[in-house]
């Protein structure tokens, strides 16, 4: 008897475990099977989505240049700049060109009372009298090839000097100094109430001593 009793015990206890597991039990329920359903995505695929973003370039980004030192371009300039002095050495200066030296100049007078000219000669280091003034040349030269312009040029001074009269002493002064343009009379002229004087040209060019040969007898 305690063996048909436990047997129905177990038989009892089976149907119970069926009818909680069947269609009206609580898990069943509408509720429950959408929780069951519904399932939350994993929490990595944000983070893995977001590094897949970051990881695949932009094409609107510029890409930025490297930076170049400045001192870095001022030593390449130095040294190119050195390199290039060293090839092209620097041109020597031409030589100035000399002036062309006469003997003699030739003059004009005018006698402003008389309104009588008269042209002359004049020797460097020679003094020649004209009425009352007495008239030294010290240079007489033309401009170099490299000048302009091209003109006739005497360094002389003019002194007033009347000639003696009855044994008296005459009074000397100087009433000019300096250099005379034949080409530019008035550029420094020669200022007398009584007489005018100006260059006309140089004439007789001066030669230059020949120089003996090393060796040669005299």
């Amino acid at each position: 008897m305690n063996t048909a009793i436990r047997t129905l015990s177990l038989a009892l206890v089976g149907l119970a475990g069926v009818s909680l597991g069947g269609p009206g039990s609580a898990q069943d329920t509408p509720g429950n099977q959408t929780a069951a359903v519904v399932a939350s995505p994993p929490a990595s695929a944000p983070a893995a989505a977001h590094s897949a973003a970051a990881a695949q370039p932009s094409d609107a980004a510029p890409t930025a240049a490297p930076s170049v030192s400045t001192a870095a371009n001022a030593d390449s300039n130095l040294a190119e700049n050195e390199a290039s002095g060293d090839d092209a050495a620097p041109e020597a200066p031409p030589a100035p060109l000399t002036r062309t030296r006469y003997t003699t100049a030739v003059l004009q007078a005018l006698d402003k009372v008389t309104a009588q000219t008269l042209r002359f000669e004049a020797k460097v280091g020679e003094p020649v009298r004209y009425r009352d003034l007495v008239i030294t040349v010290h240079d007489c030269e033309a401009t170099a090839a490299n000048e302009a312009p091209k003109d006739s040029i005497v360094h002389m001074d003019v002194q007033y000097q009347p000639a003696v009269l009855s044994g008296g002493a005459s009074a000397v002064r100087q009433v000019f100094l300096g250099w005379m343009f034949a080409d530019a009379p008035g550029l420094h002229p020669f200022v007398n109430p009584i007489y005018d004087v100006w260059v006309v040209a140089c004439k007789t060019p001066v030669v230059a001593p020949a120089t003996s040969e090393p060796g040669a007898s005299l």
